[in-house]
């Protein structure tokens, strides 16, 4: 019976050519639309590769400072003196490593300036991070104590500054300090990954970054595994009660937050102060919207059944005169719209993989590198089934209950 069904539907696809062509319009770019974003939001807030390690680790970015007898608040980014004294010794922390943010420099090389991207940071932060080392070596910690003026550069930085040449050991003139490269790695565009170039902390003209609560740093914070991340929220907590202020008639109050990436996003686009910084009012939204527009297509697919099923109505008379019931008829519909959905799920599969394919070329988020692993494919999948069901339980059930004489005449 059941390659009877198919035979069936395949032949009502064949017939209806304009409505299958409509419906499968319809549910591929619905499919394409939330595959690539759900691909994108995975690889931002669940990545692997450089920030595989992202499940046992916290971040932060911003403090805020108050007085508890004065009005007036400060809130601002990470100084590294902070980071030092305060987070360095976190007892809950494998690691914790301090980065500045990527500022744009003027990159001097052959006659030719670039304006790209520069990161400084301590010998921790290739440690946390999984880097793809192409060439050389990364700066370590002897490095940074020393202060020595050596730079990691990035593939596509390597190209552009010295084409056709040798990498390592080219020098180069960054905001008129003289870098060594001595090494290059993959392009990456994570947030923690993301820059053209690095250099040690110690590197930079001035030493008044170390003294210094509020700066342009950001702070990761890694546990000796995921178990351990509520604990060593607590000690950041608990960290931020012993911030010292050079001036407290100002501020000497302080509030600091140890977030997941997803929670880190949530609170840097919501301002929450909670505890998990909105990150479940932010995955909700993000649900919401989803359901949301999976279920606008939906209800324009029930809509098209109806309509195609009606012309069916006859069929349906003939199969009622002969004793089909209303479970089989309404079977027989949903089949062939869960078909027709999954044939559109593997249309949409391929047009998501073309999308990304062409997001990672086109430039337009620099050093894109997605792909649509299994995860992406069972959502996809889900989605075409909830497509099917939803656009053909309806349609199907009002048609499978009309009397034969009613089906066989056309009425509705």
């Amino acid at each position: 019976m059941f390659r009877n069904y198919l035979l069936t539907a395949w032949k009502v696809f064949m017939r209806r050519k304009l409505f299958t062509a409509i419906n499968l319009l319809c549910i591929v770019l619905t499919l394409v639309v939330l595959m690539v974003v759900t691909a994108l939001l995975q690889n931002t807030f669940y990545p692997t590769g450089v920030e595989g390690k992202s499940e046992r680790y916290l971040q932060m970015i911003m403090i805020e400072s108050t007085h508890t007898d004065k009005p007036g608040r400060r809130t601002g980014t990470l100084g590294y003196k902070l980071i030092d004294q305060y987070l360095k010794p976190l007892k809950h922390a494998e690691l914790v490593s301090a980065a500045s943010f990527p500022m744009s420099v003027s990159v001097y090389q052959q006659e030719q300036v670039s304006d790209l991207l520069m990161r400084h940071t301590d010998a921790e932060y290739w440690k946390i991070l999984d880097f793809t080392v192409l060439q050389g070596r990364l700066y370590n910690a002897e490095d940074v104590a020393q202060g020595r003026m050596v730079a990691v550069l990035n593939q596509s930085t390597a190209r552009k500054l010295f084409p056709g040449q040798t990498w390592l050991g080219q020098k180069f003139s960054a905001n008129g300090q003289i870098f060594t490269v001595i090494g290059v790695v993959q392009d990456e565009m994570h947030i923690n990954a993301f820059s053209d170039i690095w250099a040690p902390l110690t590197s930079q003209p001035s030493s008044d970054y170390k003294s210094k609560l509020f700066g342009g740093f950001s702070a990761i914070m890694m546990a000796r595994s995921p178990e351990e991340l509520p604990a060593l929220k607590k000690e950041i907590m608990q960290a931020a009660t012993t911030v010292q202020y050079d001036d407290p008639t100002h501020f000497n109050r302080t509030k600091m937050w140890g977030d997941s990436k997803l929670s880190l996003f949530a609170r840097t686009l919501l301002s929450d102060q909670t505890e998990d910084g909105g990150a479940a009012k932010l995955l909700t939204a993000i649900i919401v919207l989803m359901i949301l527009f999976m279920t606008l297509p939906a209800l324009n697919l029930v809509n098209l059944n109806v309509g195609r099923i009606m012309e069916r109505s006859s069929e349906i008379g003939v199969r009622k005169a002969f004793g089909a019931t209303s479970r089989q008829l309404v079977a027989q519909l949903v089949l062939e719209n869960v078909l027709l959905c999954l044939i559109g799920g593997v249309i949409g599969l391929v047009g998501a993989a073309a999308a990304l394919w062409w997001l990672e070329g086109s430039g337009l988020i620099p050093y894109l590198q997605v792909h649509l692993n299994l995860a992406v494919f069972g959502y996809g999948l889900l989605i075409t089934l909830v497509f099917g069901v939803l656009s053909g339980v309806i349609p199907a059930w009002k048609m499978s209950r009309l009397a034969p004489v009613h089906a066989l005449k056309g009425n509705a």
